[in-house]
């Protein structure tokens, strides 16, 4: 087995969650996102985020608007909708669930048979 894959995948299950909650605190520049989950060791690029985004809107979770750049281009913010914040509450309360649960099972000492 792989560990570095495994590492991946286990990021990456956790993912759509961490940009829903980047994304609950405020409207969000694309980039903006990128930096923090690079910060926090997420190790997202471009062509992971995008996507997810697009389908994050397609599913109603998310929206953007565009707002004008006296820098550059238009920017998209993305914002959570009302159906996103419930979504968001939900996977809370599932991850909450889920480091209780972890954490029963790994703080638990190895016994000799």
């Amino acid at each position: 087995m792989n560990l570095e894959n495994t590492q991946v995948q286990m990021r990456k299950g956790i993912l759509e969650y961490c940009i829903l909650h980047i994304i609950s605190r405020g409207e969000v520049y694309a980039s903006d996102m990128l930096d923090e989950l690079t910060a926090a060791r997420m190790i997202v690029v471009e062509g992971t985020l995008y996507p997810l985004l697009t389908r994050l809107k397609n599913m109603g979770l998310v929206e953007y608007k565009w707002v004008e750049s006296k820098s550059g281009p238009p920017r998209k913010y993305y914002k959570l909708t009302d159906r996103g914040a419930k979504f968001l509450q939900k996977l809370t309360e599932t991850w909450d669930e889920l480091v209780h649960s972890t954490s029963m099972i790994t703080s638990k000492s190895t016994t000799s048979a």
